[in-house]
């Protein structure tokens, strides 16, 4: 980092910090009490600040990350303040805690930003610097900044593992990538998708050196083409390369570390007989096809204004023109996904303080044919997504795509939190995008945090069977 860019990340860490403070001071004086997921999380954390490890509460689903990272945090805090009484482990206190990730989140997504587009050197500090304040002022994310939830310490550990891949410390990003399994079992696949990073840079690689061996020129040397004639070469590349015990040794000499840790999680899973660690029968997987749907809608509405354009609108009819078919083949298996394997949690219909509940309830419930209708959405959408990993090789796109199939598709319940780092993964892959873009990007992100909790601190209802408040909420 130049020493200008230096300042100009330290002034903006420090002016994030102190909006953050101010927001969280906020909404903990209208919310003091644990709220929602928080009667879980905030009373387990409390047990381990009292050195009650033995204690588990069977409703909470994830490992204890959060709650160790928490005691680690408060407890040098308490013995050096000299801290006694309530405010020990209150629930202010520990969702300060998240506040301290949202400062580790920014800087992350900030060194994210700079390693995975170390080509645009003639990019300006400007819009390296607000593409990371952008991202880490993601709606979603932020809004768990102020409240005792697992996602904002799970997005740093899961951010920092990639980072660690990327500089090539595979051992201190499996030992990262324990951490946020400890946060969210389900990071274990995007530790897996650190170590496919890995195996497809080396195929790449190798891939360079064969077609520079060719001279094929119909095909770019700097990586395999994402097309069907790639894929078609790719196949046979990928049993030679199966096949070949150089390769293969080589591919283990980095990726170890990470074969040991999914070596782990699988002991583990077999030992507690699932993933999950308490309310199993509400946290069933399934095969919810709809959710990969439901992620591209998701990705497209918040990545609007840096990925749509008007010359990738018509590059989308162009291609619609050039293979009717291949487009009329691929609306026929969505609605047949649509048709059988749409799974609705009891969750999704019963609570109305998550957002998700009234896009089913007013979106999808007002007629049993919306949900086919939104098909022709869902193909743009997709092919949108894919448009963006253009510049990637086949082996990277192909091990993101399964990694992404892998993380929304089991999930049968419709809760926008679990999009947090696919998005992320996704947004940080594309092209940097121009300042103007940036700006907007930034503004949507600030009018829906704004909205959000706007709605979370005003309005506030009350069900027919309950005197306490209740507010809306991601």
């Amino acid at each position: 980092m130049e020493k200008f860019e230096g300042y100009m990340f330290t002034a903006l860490c420090s002016t994030n910090f102190l909006i953050s403070c101010l927001l969280f001071s906020r909404v903990t004086r209208e919310q003091r009490e644990p709220y929602m997921d928080e009667i879980f999380h905030v009373p387990q954390a409390q047990k381990y600040c009292h050195g009650k490890f033995n204690e588990w509460d069977p409703m909470i689903t994830t490992l204890p990350g959060l709650y160790l990272v928490s005691v680690g945090v408060i407890k040098p805090i308490v013995w050096l303040a000299d801290l006694t009484g309530q405010v020990v482990c209150s629930t202010a206190m520990l969702r300060f805690i998240n506040l301290l990730f949202n400062c580790g989140n920014l800087y992350v997504l900030y060194l994210l930003v700079c390693k995975l587009h170390l080509r645009d050197k003639t990019k300006t500090t400007s819009r390296r610097v607000l593409s990371a304040l952008s991202l880490s002022t993601f709606p979603v994310l932020y809004f768990f900044n102020f409240l005792y939830y697992t996602d904002s310490g799970s997005t740093f550990f899961t951010l920092f593992t990639y980072l660690m891949t990327l500089y090539g410390c595979h051992k201190a990003s499996a030992f990262l990538g324990v951490c946020s399994v400890l946060f969210r079992q389900t990071n274990i696949i995007w530790v897996m998708f650190c170590a496919g990073t890995v195996v497809a840079t080396k195929m790449d690689e190798v891939w360079r050196v064969e077609h520079a061996k060719k001279r094929d020129e119909k095909s770019p040397a700097y990586q395999v083409p994402l097309s069907y004639s790639g894929a078609k070469k790719a196949s046979l590349f990928v049993l030679e390369f199966l096949t070949s015990p150089s390769h293969v040794k080589a591919v283990l000499l980095m990726a170890w570390p990470y074969a040991v840790v999914g070596a782990s999680f699988l002991a583990f899973v077999v030992l507690n007989d699932g993933i999950v660690v308490g309310d199993r029968t509400s946290h069933e997987a399934c095969l919810n096809f709809p959710q990969l749907f439901y992620f591209f809608s998701f990705a497209l509405f918040f990545s609007l204004p840096v990925s749509l354009c008007y010359h990738r609108a018509l590059r989308f009819l162009q291609a619609l023109r050039k293979q009717p078919f291949l487009f009329l083949f691929v609306t026929c298996v969505c609605l047949l996904l649509v048709w059988k394997f749409t799974f609705v949690h009891k969750y999704l219909l019963a609570d109305n303080r998550h957002f998700p509940f009234y896009v089913w309830n007013r979106l999808f419930q007002r007629h049993e044919l919306v949900r086919f209708l939104l098909v022709p959405a869902y193909v743009f959408a997709g092919w949108n997504f894919l448009d963006t990993f253009k510049t990637h090789s086949l082996f990277w796109s192909l091990a993101f795509l399964v990694c992404l199939l892998v993380a929304t598709v089991p999930q049968k319940l419709l809760e926008f939190r679990y999009f947090i780092v696919p998005y992320l993964m996704y947004r940080l892959h594309m092209p940097l995008p121009s300042f103007p873009r940036l700006v907007v990007e930034f503004l949507l992100y600030t009018a829906v945090n704004a909205a959000t909790l706007y709605l979370f601190i005003s309005k506030t209802f009350r069900w027919p069977d309950s005197t306490a408040q209740q507010r809306f909420m991601w």
